[in-house]
């Protein structure tokens, strides 16, 4: 029996579909090509790896000292559930993306086959890529260097009871807090941070590849720059002398920059847990995805004008 109209364009549309993926996860293949074996690769991920050793080691000191197990997945919520920490983790990010867009030898051959557009969403998926593959690096790291004393239970351990209700947490700056432990379980807690680091992550890698679309000459390395900066600049302390604030008027000030800043937004204990007027969780989320929809659009119009380059000429 014949195809009706409406079956045929629904079987053609699914093959252009597929077509397209087929297209994009190629393009994401050819830029996964000698990943492993880019020099910024492997700096980015060692310099992790060390970043995790030095974060983790007060966290470290406390489980060899008191000989008390942790959840296995504390060690990474009380080192990057700080905001410097997270500031030094993304901005080795910067090495890794200062290249965006890959371009290559069979960067011609895919422009050819496909389009402008579908060659940038095969950046996009890169990019996404590459942010959960760091993200993920990092949270297993720190999970394998304490693993000798942790539990896979959810359940949070005595050391984070220790370093929640005593001096002890403040004093080595560790962000364990009574009203985390109180609202939500380590392995939830420990999904929401990972979620806010790779959506913090990802903006990061956005602007820097919108800035090399918009600029020649790797310009966007320079908005990460201060993408980054304008998280630590927006410092309580120092706005609040600007401003003149009192001590009792810094409530004010350290919601202002608990709304407005992204690294406030990316630190899980500057929150909402039902005792402040700070953002949620989930407020968080929607305004990181609302800044990746905005910098997709500028990616998707600057890539009608952006001038590739072959061999030293322009195409």
């Amino acid at each position: 029996s014949e195809l009706s109209d409406t079956q045929c364009s629904g079987w053609k549309c699914d093959q252009f579909g597929a077509w397209i993926l087929m297209q994009v996860i190629a393009i994401v293949r050819y830029n996964f090509r000698g990943f492993w074996k880019n020099p910024k690769s492997i700096l980015t991920f060692l310099l992790g790896f060390v970043l995790c050793y030095l974060l983790s080691a007060r966290v470290m000191e406390v489980i060899e000292t008191y000989h008390t197990p942790v959840q296995v997945a504390e060690p990474f919520l009380w080192t990057f559930g700080d905001a410097g920490a997270i500031l030094l983790s993304s901005v080795l990010l910067l090495l890794l993306f200062s290249d965006l867009p890959k371009l290559g030898s069979m960067t011609p051959y895919y422009l050819y086959r496909t389009t402008r557009r579908v060659w940038l969403i095969g950046q996009f998926v890169y990019v996404i890529c590459v942010s959960m593959l760091y993200t993920a690096f990092l949270f297993l790291t720190t999970v394998l260097l304490c693993m000798k004393m942790s539990y896979v239970g959810d359940v949070w351990s005595e050391t984070a009871a220790m370093l929640a209700y005593s001096k002890l947490g403040k004093d080595l700056s560790v962000p364990s807090t009574v009203k985390v432990m109180e609202s939500i379980t380590p392995y939830g807690c420990v999904l929401q941070v990972l979620l806010l680091l790779f959506l913090y992550t990802l903006c990061l890698s956005f602007l820097i590849l919108a800035g090399n679309l918009l600029f020649s000459g790797n310009r966007g390395i320079v908005l990460g720059l201060l993408y980054s900066m304008y998280g630590v600049l927006l410092d309580p302390r120092v706005l609040g002398a600007i401003l003149h604030k009192e001590e009792y008027e810094m409530y004010q000030i350290n919601i202002l920059i608990g709304w407005v800043s992204p690294l406030s937004h990316v630190t899980y204990a500057k929150h909402n847990f039902g005792y402040d007027r700070l953002p949620t969780v989930g407020q968080s989320c929607l305004l990181f995805t609302g800044i990746l929809l905005v910098l997709s659009v500028i990616c998707m119009r600057a890539m009608r004008r952006y001038s590739f380059r072959f061999l030293g000429e322009r195409s």
